[in-house]
């Protein structure tokens, strides 16, 4: 074979593989394209189905759903516990201010009360004193005697002035009921009862002993007799 021969038969081959290229190019299917470039004709890549991937996207929906629901009740629960126990601590608190105000209420009650009386049974005890001066002041004046005793009169009216003085500063009054005045249970005590017809019935008759009272508290009643109706039975009307 000459030179020339070698040369024909290279380009014939040459020509018969670039034929043969091109038919495979042209049985060769078209590449499909993503939108970012990459080749998904390939056998082993495939696109899931839409109703598949539509599945596996539904369930974790649901799922979340059913957590927000269970998440959302256990709050209110907690709410209402919280509100409960918020009104319970009020009620309690309410109830202690009032008992504390009442204590100090009662506090202040004592307090005054012990100011007020805290000299009663000092009165009580003057309270024979002045009656012994009353006394001494009465028989002197009914004595009839001759003697001059006007020094010894005064000397005892300005004591009993003095005393009734130093009552009335520390709010000691008299209780002194009239003849006739109806009996007072709480002022007055009843010694005795004794027939009148110019009386009525369960009346002062007569004062034995005058009472007193401190800032309004009875310190002693006065002792008084009480009249009845003629041949009326005691303890009767």
């Amino acid at each position: 074979m000459t030179r020339t021969d070698k040369d024909n038969s290279q380009k014939n081959d040459e020509i018969a593989s670039t034929e043969v290229a091109d038919e495979l190019e042209l049985n060769q299917p078209e590449a499909e394209v993503t939108e970012d470039g990459s080749d998904v004709s390939g056998g082993a890549q495939t696109t899931p189905e839409p109703a598949a991937e539509a599945d596996a996207q539904s369930t974790p929906a649901e799922d979340s759903t059913e957590l927000a629901a269970e998440g959302s009740a256990e709050p209110a629960d907690q709410i209402t516990a919280l509100l409960d126990q918020v009104a319970e601590y009020q009620d309690s608190y309410l109830r202690a201010k009032a008992e504390v105000d009442n204590i100090r209420k009662r506090a202040e009650t004592e307090v005054a009360n012990a100011r007020k009386f805290a000299l009663e049974g000092f009165i009580r005890e003057l309270l024979t004193v002045k009656d012994s001066l009353e006394m001494a002041l009465a028989v002197d004046q009914s004595s009839g005697s001759e003697v001059d005793n006007r020094g010894v009169n005064e000397g005892l009216e300005l004591i009993l002035r003095q005393l009734e003085s130093v009552f009335s500063n520390f709010s000691v009054e008299m209780i002194e009921p009239e003849v006739g005045d109806k009996l007072d249970p709480d002022q007055h005590q009843a010694m005795s009862v004794e027939e009148s017809q110019d009386i009525p019935p369960n009346c002062v008759s007569k004062v034995i002993q005058k009472g007193y009272s401190l800032n309004n508290r009875l310190l002693r009643p006065a002792m008084v007799l009480v009249a009845k109706l003629p041949g009326e039975t005691a303890g009767k009307g």
